[in-house]
């Protein structure tokens, strides 16, 4: 019984990639070409996409692998939030994603499950997907993103650490492969927030890597009645989801994004209810627009249960 086996395979995938390695630096432009080398065919690979910081230098890195030599990749990203994310699936590197957050991705996201691109494992709650790190979704190789790193791999998350330390322990602990961009490498850090120890690789992006909230962005600017319409809207959708009606709840989410109401979560919404479509073979050529008789029908409805 080999009680090392993971840790030799490791050692083998760092050592088919030593030459690109300068200690634990890689050279930006030599990015592409490890990760051909130490990413092999099915396994599971996790790539930050948080709620906020997004690891983009590598997910554009990773949509420029050979598919020959990378594929059927099991993807587990916390947040889908950017293009590339979903892109690994149009190129045929990856094949299977488990995720906790769609947003604005929510609607591709949809149509690619429906014509069979991408396949879902499951949809979590963070606290759920992190979970899963360490017990059955762990990751052969994490791709993450901070501010700053040394040369010997401490990192610096900076002001937004979100689940980067997380994310790289469950990888760490079980010898997996950590990859870290970072805005640059510097003698020393600041604050050491991930241990060098736990950090097999970093490379300095060409660019630093994205900090935008995906949820609300202007808080400030919420109000109480903003809260009330989106609760009514999310309220009748509910209502003609649970009549089985699929049709009618997707048309009422398009006519409430029409409105400009809250994009984020309508798309999710929207995304689930073309699944459930597709479950029930029900092909939507065209999903009527609402009226205004149609939604008082239905606020009537929603207070005659409550």
């Amino acid at each position: 019984m080999e009680w090392d086996k993971n840790r030799k395979k490791k050692a083998e995938r760092l050592n088919s990639v030593a030459k690109y390695l300068n200690g634990k630096i890689i050279n930006t432009s030599d990015i592409v070409e490890v990760l051909n080398r130490v990413i092999k065919p099915g396994d599971n690979l996790i790539l930050e996409g948080d709620n906020q910081k997004q690891a983009s230098f590598l997910a554009k890195a990773m949509t420029k692998v050979d598919p020959k030599q990378v594929n059927d990749i099991h993807l587990i990203i916390p947040s889908i939030s950017r293009d590339e994310h979903l892109d690994l699936f149009e190129k045929g590197i990856a094949s299977l994603i488990n995720f906790a957050f769609a947003g604005t991705q929510s609607l591709r996201l949809s149509e690619m499950m429906n014509s069979g691109v991408c396949k879902v494992g499951a949809i979590h709650t963070y606290f759920e997907l992190y979970a899963r790190l360490f017990v059955d979704l762990i990751p052969n190789v994490c791709l993450v993103a901070a501010d700053a790193a040394d040369k010997d791999g401490n990192l610096y998350t900076g002001a937004n650490t979100e689940e980067t330390p997380t994310l790289v322990e469950a990888t760490a602990f079980k010898d997996g492969i950590v990859i870290a961009q970072v805005n640059k490498i510097v003698d020393k850090v600041p604050r050491v927030d991930i241990p060098g120890d736990w950090v097999d690789a970093i490379v300095e992006a060409d660019e630093p890597f994205p900090m935008e909230p995906l949820f609300t962005r202007e808080p400030d600017k919420i109000k109480d009645h903003h809260i009330l319409e989106a609760m009514m809207i999310f309220e009748i959708a509910r209502i003609a989801a649970l009549r089985g009606d699929w049709e009618e709840a997707l048309a009422r989410i398009d006519d409430a994004l029409a409105l400009g109401k809250d994009e984020a979560k309508l798309w999710t919404m929207k995304g689930i209810f073309l699944r459930k479509l597709n479950e029930k073979n029900v092909h939507v050529e065209h999903v009527k627009h609402l009226n205004k008789e149609s939604v008082l029908h239905d606020l009537h409805v929603l207070h005659g249960q409550s």
